[in-house]
């Protein structure tokens, strides 16, 4: 069975509605991937209400309330309860024109067969295309056979295909063909990139958006670029995971370790530059916690990096 990482939590549990804000009620289908729903936080104009309430008050499944949270179409406040969605922002949502049809239209996501029938375009066509990172993967599972699988969001697609028709028919162009022929495939990259920038969006603290960035780093390379234990700890412990894996997920850990960890020297070295720059700021802000004097130094992350060595030293004998 695929193990998906936008998998459908439990279906939650009673009606909520718009109602309770003194709008129109929508019906809602799902719960969201926060929390199983509840009550809005009273508060007036500051008045929230959790992810599974809100998918419900939007008329979304939970993977479409989730994506549509990460692509910033719903967004969110941190409020003394966690992360929730304000009342105001529902009734923004729900106010808008083609609500809801346009909404679930930008959230729809395609894998290569039905992006490619979407271009009119063969699948290995669109499969090129995406390796050569014309366009940035939303989401991946990984299949029964451990593959890889990913997934795109069909209004990118047609964008892609109305700003870029040229290469839709015809040849492929030359540069991008030597690429291919020399291993280039900028899916992973660019999902993590993508994924970073949602997650960074989603908080102002400097060590929390420092560990955002550490977060794509394997151990060696984080041991590399953090040499104080106890700010390496800490960005450990601050560090958000960029997928959610069910428990039984074992068998595919691995694969899914090597698609969220940066492997390529290009790559590595602007995550590496990017957290030096933020571990400034979040240094300048308030030091990284400290145990008292005498205490044990923090055990180093000995985990495998995935990927590492065969494939970075593929990459770097390739000239990469």
């Amino acid at each position: 069975m695929a193990v998906r990482m936008d998998q459908e939590l439990r279906e939650s549990q009673g009606p909520w509605s718009l109602e309770w804000l003194g709008g129109p009620g929508v019906p809602g289908q799902a719960s969201g991937p926060e929390d199983p729903g509840g009550p809005a936080e009273p508060g007036g104009a500051g008045e929230s209400v959790g992810f599974g309430a809100a998918a419900r008050a939007l008329g979304l499944k939970s993977r479409e309330f989730e994506l549509a949270v990460r692509l910033g179409e719903v967004r969110t406040v941190t409020t003394g309860l966690g992360r929730r969605v304000a009342c105001e922002e529902l009734r923004r949502v729900t106010a808008a024109e083609g609500f809801p049809e346009v909404l679930i239209a930008r959230l729809r996501v395609v894998g290569t067969a039905e992006g490619a029938e979407l271009l009119g375009i063969s699948q290995g066509r669109l499969t090129r295309l995406a390796r050569g990172g014309f366009f940035a993967p939303v989401r991946f599972y990984v299949n029964r056979y451990r593959a890889v699988v990913w997934l795109y969001l069909a209004s990118e697609l047609t964008e892609f295909a109305i700003r870029r028709p040229e290469l839709l028919s015809g040849r492929t162009p030359p540069g991008l063909s030597a690429a291919l022929a020399a291993g280039e495939d900028w899916r992973a990259a660019k999902w993590r990139s993508r994924r970073i920038g949602q997650l960074l969006d989603q908080t102002e603290d400097l060590w929390e958006r420092a560990a955002v960035l550490a977060s794509v780093l394997g151990s060696v390379e984080l041991a590399s670029a953090v040499a104080d234990p106890y700010e390496r700890a800490h960005l450990r412990q601050l560090r958000p995971a960029l997928v959610r894996m069910r428990p039984e997920a074992g068998a595919v850990r691995d694969v899914i370790d090597a698609v969220v960890t940066a492997d390529d020297p290009r790559e590595i070295r602007r995550y590496r530059a990017a957290l030096a720059s933020s571990l400034g700021d979040a240094r300048r802000a308030r030091p990284a916690p400290r145990p008292d004097a005498g205490a044990e130094r923090p055990m180093e992350d000995r985990t495998r990096v995935p990927g590492r060595p065969r494939s970075l030293w593929q990459k770097l004998v390739g000239g990469r």
